[in-house]
């Protein structure tokens, strides 16, 4: 495959996406690496770096630092309307949830959270910073701010379980009104260390925040998910 870089490119891609929509190359399966990829192609390995990264912003295949890349699984359906969190959404859908606490502690709230949440300049809020992986894959990196007035000694629970458990059983508190904010981002450093991506690499960023049955603005979440991970739905109006 000597040809010009460009032609190359798309020679590569097309070769190695209709391996994956034929079942050749399957979800997760890890490909050879790079070396070894640019001799079957016959190309230098810049040339199938290109192709390897469009394949990448197609959500076709992914990397992992100092682990190589791999064939994406398939998109996990988050529902707005759902009120769900995020390990019955992740088995609904026949998939295995995993959830990993990095850290958990009461600081000052940066000037979002502050501004989100309806809170004074310089107050406390219990932060909770969590990891996520879909059937062992890597997705999800969130940071939970807590309003310390609904939740006190939140810190001394198992705060690797679903919050919604935790809220409802400790608190008696149940989500109510959640406000959304999706958009689509560059990880930063802390949550690319956390998913093991590249600092900058494409990301989702979406903020809930949280309501009770009451009424009360309880909790904010940052969620930064893999760009291909997730595909967001919502529905408006009446069935009829």
């Amino acid at each position: 495959m000597r040809d010009s870089a460009p032609r190359a490119v798309t020679a590569i891609c097309q070769a190695l996406q209709e391996q994956i929509e034929h079942g050749l190359l399957q979800a997760g399966h890890k490909l050879p690496g790079e070396r070894t990829l640019s001799e079957v192609f016959a190309t230098t390995r810049i040339t199938l770096r290109e192709a390897l990264v469009q394949l990448e912003a197609r959500g076709l295949v992914y990397r992992e630092e100092r682990r190589g890349w791999f064939i994406s699984p398939p998109r996990l359906c988050y529902d707005l309307n759902a009120r769900s969190h995020f390990h019955a959404m992740v088995r609904a859908q026949g998939r295995e949830p995993f959830t990993e606490l990095l850290s958990a502690q009461a600081l000052p709230a940066s000037a979002v959270v502050c501004d989100h949440l309806g809170l004074p300049p310089l107050s406390r809020v219990f932060r909770l910073c969590r990891r996520r992986r879909i059937d062992g894959r890597l997705v999800l990196y969130v940071e939970h701010h807590l309003n310390p007035a609904y939740f006190p000694g939140v810190l001394e629970h198992d705060l690797s379980q679903p919050l919604t458990e935790l809220y409802a059983r400790q608190y008696g508190i149940e989500y109510g009104q959640v406000r959304f904010e999706v958009a689509p981002t560059a990880l930063g450093a802390d949550a690319a260390a956390a998913l093991k991506v590249s600092a900058g690499s494409p990301g989702l960023r979406i903020l809930r925040a949280n309501y009770d049955r009451q009424g009360r603005l309880i909790d904010c979440d940052l969620e930064f998910w893999r760009h291909d991970a997730i595909t967001v739905v919502a529905t408006h109006g009446d069935k009829s």
